[in-house]
């Protein structure tokens, strides 16, 4: 049986109070049997003394002792008178009549003790009379006087302790245990509470809104540890709401993550992750454990196999289903690893376009450079006559432009496609945007004999960027100009508008192109053979800025050949 915390303590206080009350209670015994010894000794001392006195008074010179006889008479009856030579021969016994049947005393303890240490006493059985004595001695140079009394009930309780100390102590160790008692009571109270709070804590459960501490040094611990839990809790609620927050994040990321246990066994993964599993896995499956098995997966676990202590992460490509995916394993310090797929068909095509587009511009500018270069050493190196030289000064110029375009064509869409809110947006006019737009072409669209009609609403308001929309017709003229041939009608209108949008309609009268070239109009560089070519001087960027300026402002645009001829635009700008 299993004792509790106020057993335990109650039965060591009760031992303890226990010993210690007995140990005083026969020490004081002892103390206390040596004190009336001592007085009933001092007592027969003096009988003692007054025998001695008598016999040196009285003392006869044959030895005699019977005169003694009288002053026994007016002593205590009880006490029985002895008087022994040095010898140890009896001289004179009260209670012995015949002298000669008395053994020698000198072996006797107390006369022993007398002879040695001027008295003795003892307390035992008389050979002579067969009763317990109490005997005293003590030695006068020729002789002993021994005295004694019976050791009957009235000397035993003479010699006794008096039993009210052990009343007294018995009284205090009751009066102890009741305090011992309730402190230890008092003590368990505090135990059960903090015992009951900490099975709470354990448990995950709420604390009583009444809850009380005893004021000791249990109820300031219970309060530090309500205080610690307290502490706790908060923050294992912000680190749940943080998880919950990394597991939303998690579900609604584009990237599959995963993560497993050093044993490869899954801890989480969000369903992006599945998703590609399953596009990558030749039948569908809901067990990622299983991934490891397929081809993709062979570079990473190679690399959990094989890898060294400080490499921690690692990268793979694969390619499935027309996409590309990155994958990507990331190793914790407790060699549990995550694993994550993304999906980068985007990024690598823009960066294959980027690749692309550098390789074209350094292309386009290769030519007008060239060609720039070529012209200026003629110059520099030969004598010409005077219109030759005037003649290459002039294409040298007209390749500066060239390049000078090429140039602000693309800082501009690169500007379109990754800065966008740079540009600020504010209220258009775009009837007066036109207007300025007829006047900057007017020498162009007088050489080519191009007319321009115009039918857009004086009173058109688009909240846009002046620079961009100016570009956006800019290039369609000048795509039509360069490219569209003479004696050619140009119309620019707003054939539609609603809540939000503002739709246009711009179309010339030229050559057109093939209907296979349509697709590709809008891209960078793209040129068709088809009446155009790179000695008209266009960049090769003007429709690809007008697609992306037009999508900036939120809207959408269309080309296709129109059955009287030339091209036509269709496109939306938002208000």
């Amino acid at each position: 049986m299993k004792l509790n915390y106020k057993q335990r303590i109650f039965g060591f206080m009760l031992i303890l109070f226990a010993i210690f009350s007995i140990c005083i209670i026969i020490s004081e015994q002892k103390q206390e049997k040596k004190y009336r010894t001592e007085a009933l000794e001092s007592k027969l001392d003096g009988y003692v003394e007054i025998i001695h006195q008598y016999i040196a008074l009285n003392q006869s010179g044959d030895g005699n002792m019977a005169h003694v006889d009288e002053l026994i008479k007016i002593l205590p009856k009880d006490i029985r008178v002895t008087i022994i030579n040095g010898e140890g021969n009896v001289l004179y016994d009260k209670d012995v009549s015949d002298l000669k049947t008395l053994d020698n005393h000198l072996n006797r303890p107390e006369v022993r003790k007398a002879q040695y240490q001027d008295f003795g006493a003892n307390i035992r059985m008389s050979s002579s009379t067969q009763h317990e004595y109490l005997y005293y001695a003590k030695y006068f140079q020729t002789y002993f006087i021994r005295v004694a009394l019976p050791y009957n009930v009235e000397t035993q309780s003479s010699l006794q302790a008096d039993n009210l100390f052990i009343y007294i102590v018995i009284t205090l160790f009751i009066i102890i245990l009741i305090l011992v008692n309730i402190a230890a009571t008092r003590f368990e109270n505090s135990i059960i509470k903090l015992k009951d709070f900490t099975s709470r804590i354990k448990e995950g459960k709420p604390l009583p809104e009444d809850t009380k501490f005893p004021d000791d040094e249990l109820g300031d611990i219970s309060k530090e540890l309500v205080h610690i839990f307290n502490e706790i809790e908060n923050s294992k609620r912000n680190v749940e709401i943080e998880r919950e927050k990394l597991i939303q994040h998690f579900q609604y990321s584009e990237v599959g993550l995963c993560i497993f246990t050093a044993e490869f066994r899954k801890i989480y993964a969000n369903t992006h992750f599945i998703q590609f599993v399953n596009l990558i896995a030749t039948h569908p499956t809901f067990d990622v454990n299983s991934l490891f098995e397929n081809e993709a997966f062979k570079p990473v676990l190679e690399f959990l196999n094989n890898r060294r202590k400080d490499q921690n992460y690692s990268a793979s490509q694969y390619e499935v289903g027309g996409k590309i995916l990155s994958i990507q394993v990331i190793v914790f310090d407790d060699k549990s690893f995550e694993i994550t797929i993304r999906d980068i068909t985007r990024i690598e095509k823009n960066r294959l376009l980027k690749q692309e587009m550098t390789n074209n511009i350094a292309h386009e500018l290769r030519t007008p450079v060239t060609s720039l270069r070529g012209y200026l050493e003629t110059l520099n190196e030969q004598h010409l006559p005077e219109d030759k030289q005037a003649f290459f000064i002039s294409r040298a110029y007209l390749q500066s432009i060239r390049l000078s375009n090429l140039i602000e064509d693309v800082s501009l869409i690169s500007k379109i496609e990754e800065a966008p809110a740079q540009f600020v947006m504010e209220p258009v006019n775009l009837s007066l945007l036109l207007d300025e737009l007829r006047i900057d072409m007017a020498s162009k669209l007088k050489e080519n004999d191009i007319a321009l009609s115009i039918s857009v609403d004086k009173e058109l308001v688009i909240h846009g960027n002046y620079t961009l929309l100016y570009s956006i017709f800019r290039n369609l003229m000048d795509n039509s100009v360069n490219y569209g041939g003479a004696n050619i009608e140009i119309h620019i209108n707003n054939y539609m508008k609603d809540e939000k949008y503002v739709y246009f309609s711009y179309y010339d009268t030229g050559v057109g192109v093939g209907e296979q070239y349509l697709g590709r109009l809008f891209e960078r560089f793209y040129r068709v053979n088809e009446g155009r070519t790179r000695d008209s001087g266009g960049s090769g960027l003007g429709l690809s800025i007008v697609k992306n300026a037009v999508l900036l402002h939120k809207g959408e645009i269309q080309v296709k050949n129109r059955l009287d001829g030339g091209l036509e635009f269709l496109f939306s700008l938002l208000k």
